[in-house]
C-alpha cells in the first residue's frame, strides 16, 4: 500500500501493520482499489484532505492560536510522514517507496536535513588521531611515496 490511497500490486511485501490494516478492512492487495473513502464511498480527494485538514486546523486553533499563521495543505502531510520517516532512521529508498516515487532522487526534496539532526550527526563524530606531530612537508615517508608516483 502508498500514501497515494490506493492498493498497488507492486507492494506486494508489507509490514505487519499494514497486513492487519488490510485484513481489517477485508482489502485485496492485488487490486487497484481505493483504500481512503469519502462519506459517499467515493475516492477521497485532495480537495476531500484539504477540506479535513482545514476542519482540523480550525479546531486546533482554539488551543494554539499561533497556528492561524500556518498554512495547511495535503502536501504538508506527505512531508511530513517523509521527514518523520526520515528521522526515525528509515532509508531514503524505502521512503521513496512507500510515497510511490518512480526514482529515488525525486524523495531527496524531504531529506533536508533540520537542526536537530545537524546536531545529533556532530555528535557522532569521534576526533581523528593524530599518529604523528610532524608536518607532513617535513615527512620523508609522505614525500617519498608522492614522488614515487
Amino acid at each position: 500500500m502508498n500514501l497515494t490511497g490506493r492498493v498497488s500490486c507492486r507492494h506486494a511485501s508489507l509490514p505487519k501493520g499494514h497486513r492487519a490494516f488490510s485484513d481489517q478492512r477485508t482489502l485485496d492487495l492485488r487490486s487497484e482499489s481505493r483504500v481512503f473513502l469519502n462519506h459517499r464511498g467515493q475516492p477521497l480527494t485532495r480537495f476531500g484532505i484539504r477540506y479535513i485538514l482545514a476542519k482540523c486546523l480550525g479546531l486546533a486553533c482554539a488551543n494554539v492560536p499561533n497556528l492561524r499563521k500556518k498554512r495547511l495543505h495535503p502536501h504538508s502531510v506527505r512531508h511530513s510522514t517523509a521527514v518523520a520517516l526520515l528521522k526515525s532512521g528509515v532509508d531514503l529508498s524505502s521512503i521513496s517507496h512507500l510515497l510511490g516515487h518512480a526514482s529515488p532522487t525525486t524523495t531527496n526534496r524531504y531529506a533536508k536535513v533540520d537542526l536537530e539532526m545537524k546536531c545529533q550527526a556532530i555528535a557522532k563524530v569521534k576526533p581523528v588521531p593524530r599518529r604523528s606531530r610532524t608536518p607532513w612537508g617535513k615527512d620523508r615517508t609522505i614525500l617519498d611515496w608522492l614522488e614515487s608516483l
